[in-house]
């Protein structure tokens, strides 16, 4: 009997009207969200209040199947995706009326909207990638913060006379340099030291190349060399799901078995007769 139940959970679960079903329900939640933030009749806030207990509803349904489907159930809470789902879920099922937890429920629903992160294969696969990428970024980082920190040294004690509010100190140079970085207005910047001092270009155009052009690439680089390890695992891992038997194949197997065992115990009976 359960495992007729999972079976057909199963069927349920890699079916692609039901993945695209889960897909709609999280739009129509960031949706719901959204329309919350706005002035709504009363009409429209109880139409929210319900769709919001359907959503509810829909996400403990969708987690439930995906817990019973699941064939090492053990480590199922062990996958970072599966606990974050199953805590946006918990949460949403907090009353949000006259309560002290009323604004963390308001909060945790907002993070409704990073379940199509755990739903969508590609969507994990980015995310996955940068976390892995972020101890090597590090690296990058603390080399950009030394070379802020030389560079917003320099333009403190060269530049502070002629613009002590973007220069007055290595804190508020480092602040403009960021500004500088982003393209924020930097011309503007620059031609105002350069009418005391005309070769400060170099001085900017230096900096923007080695934050803007020389880092930016080194972190293009390592994420998606990350990214391609993560996708080259990925395949490796539905090639050998792609050979080990699933649930349905398991149970066609013994559908088979059990339709040969007749088959042969009628041509005995017939033999006997």
């Amino acid at each position: 009997m359960y495992e007729n139940i999972r079976y057909s959970l199963n069927n349920l679960k890699n079916n692609k009207l039901f993945e695209l079903a889960v897909v709609s329900v999280i739009i129509i939640s960031a949706l719901e969200i959204g329309a919350k933030t706005f002035s709504l009749p009363d009409g429209a806030m109880s139409f929210t209040n319900i769709l919001d207990v359907f959503i509810t509803v829909f996400f403990l349904f969708e987690i439930s199947i995906r817990f019973i489907t699941d064939e090492d159930k053990k480590n199922f809470f062990k996958k970072g995706w599966n606990i974050f789902d199953t805590l946006v879920v918990a949460v949403s099922l907090l009353p949000i009326n006259d309560s002290e937890m009323a604004l963390l429920a308001r909060l945790v629903r907002v993070f409704r909207v990073l379940r199509m992160v755990s739903v969508v294969p590609e969507l994990r696969v980015l995310i996955n990638s940068l976390i892995k990428a972020l101890p090597q970024l590090g690296y990058v980082i603390l080399l950009m913060f030394i070379i802020f920190y030389i560079y917003a040294a320099f333009g403190s004690f060269i530049f502070k006379d002629i613009n002590p509010e973007l220069w007055g100190d290595i804190a508020i140079s480092m602040l403009t340099l960021f500004r500088i970085m982003t393209f924020e207005d930097w011309t503007d910047i620059q031609y105002e030291t350069m009418e005391v001092y005309p070769m400060s270009w170099i001085f900017y155009l230096t900096f923007i190349f080695f934050t803007a052009f020389a880092f930016l690439n080194m972190v293009i680089g390592i994420v998606v060399n990350v990214m391609e390890d993560e996708h080259a695992k990925v395949r490796q891992e539905k090639e050998a799901a792609d050979n080990t038997p699933t649930i349905e194949d398991l149970h066609k197997e013994i559908q088979e078995l059990k339709q040969l065992i007749k088959e042969q115990g009628k041509g005995q009976g017939k033999e006997q007769g």
